[in-house]
């Protein structure tokens, strides 16, 4: 999208104001309501060597419950089942209280070339799975994790219905996906009758905004609510990480299980995204935040972003996190964050917002555009 049609969007959103977990919004074409901030789980669990242990797991879930929080994202295999596991076990009492999500597509067992993808054998299996781990009889939402680029949409949207009508699943979201493909699904579901999806899972921070000229029109357009994983970047705009944390510095080993290792195979860390973690350092020191806070606040001012997904694995993380529903960024803040973050838009919206294509179109026509933003 371009800084002219961000600004007009923006334009459209009432200043942000102090929020609360307790403050529902929306998701999507529905009438669910879910907190402003969505508690991850990839967290919960040592199985992947850089996770926190059941007791302090635990410690983050009552707090973001006790302030209001009802909003929870979880998948098949993270911690390799454990983090399914532990909230099944924490969530138990508040269950009908909470919105559970969870997700389909990931390998369940190395080697059988059945028990992961995105075809309808996999996601009943899984989705029987995490019912079991949950603790409970239905998932208020299924993501379809990553799209495998094999499976036919149709077998994909007609498995999707069969759970919802089996009331095994309550509504429907997909993440990781081409745009065009999130459009045809949509189109096909309205079409025939199924269910539609109502929430689009991405990656979306300051270092990450290549979502902005296709992905965030084209949800707010078909009804997606849209959630943003990873909204620190995996930690490098909370300042944790330095020049010499870069590939190939030496510092970190080219392989491992750490979370700095993680960081390096998402391709996160990198000069740019160091570059915008400085000005995030910067306006946190002069609000008298931190950078996380900063980080977090720049989202919830952002357009059609329904709720970024925590990652805190500490009990103080996520207190710090939960102060950013209280951190006002003005204009200038957002300008200078707008601004060193910024990307190319790509084709073909580098060409249609050029002068020469507005005015063979447009000529000196002044015709006002309303957003739904």
């Amino acid at each position: 999208m371009s800084d002219q049609a961000r600004t007009t969007s923006r334009s459209a959103v009432p200043h942000h104001r102090p929020l609360d977990l307790d403050d529902y919004r929306l998701l999507g074409r529905s009438g669910l309501r879910v907190s402003p901030m969505a508690l991850g789980t990839m967290t919960f669990g040592n199985d992947w060597g850089w996770g926190t242990d059941k007791p302090e797991a635990r410690r983050v879930f009552d707090a973001y419950v006790s302030r209001g929080g009802n909003f929870i994202d979880t998948a098949n295999q993270y911690a390799g089942g454990t983090a399914e596991e532990w909230l099944g076990e924490f969530a138990a009492s508040d269950r009908e209280s909470l919105v559970l999500a969870t997700k389909y597509t990931m390998l369940r067992r190395p080697g059988d070339p059945n028990s992961g993808g995105n075809h309808r054998k996999s996601m009943v299996a899984s989705v029987e799975s995490s019912l079991r781990r949950l603790r409970t009889d239905y998932l208020d939402l299924l993501y379809l994790h990553m799209w495998d680029g094999l499976t036919p949409v149709d077998e994909i949207l007609r498995a999707m219905d069969d759970l919802v009508r089996a009331g095994k699943v309550l509504y429907l979201g997909i993440s990781n996906t081409p745009v065009w493909q999130i459009a045809r699904l949509q189109t096909i579901a309205d079409l025939r009758g199924w269910s539609p999806l109502i929430a689009l899972q991405l990656e979306y921070h300051l270092a990450e905004r290549s979502a902005e000229p296709d992905l965030l029109p084209m949800a707010d357009t078909l009804g997606l609510g849209v959630i943003g994983w990873s909204p620190l970047a995996g930690g490098v705009l909370t300042g944790k990480y330095t020049r010499a944390d870069l590939p190939g510095t030496g510092r970190t080993p080219a392989t491992g299980s750490s979370r700095a290792h993680l960081i390096h195979a998402n391709g996160s860390l990198t000069d740019r995204s160091l570059t915008i973690a400085d000005t995030v350092r910067d306006i946190a020191a002069q609000l008298g935040g931190t950078p996380a806070q900063v980080a977090l606040a720049w989202i919830l001012h952002q357009p059609g972003v329904i709720t970024p997904t925590l990652g805190a694995r500490t009990h103080a993380q996520l207190i710090d996190n939960l102060a950013a529903l209280n951190l006002t960024l003005d204009e200038d803040h957002l300008h200078r964050l707008d601004t060193v973050s910024a990307a190319a838009p790509g084709y073909p919206h580098n060409v249609l917002t050029r002068p020469m294509a507005r005015q063979s179109m447009f000529g000196d026509m002044r015709i006002q555009h309303r957003t739904s933003a």
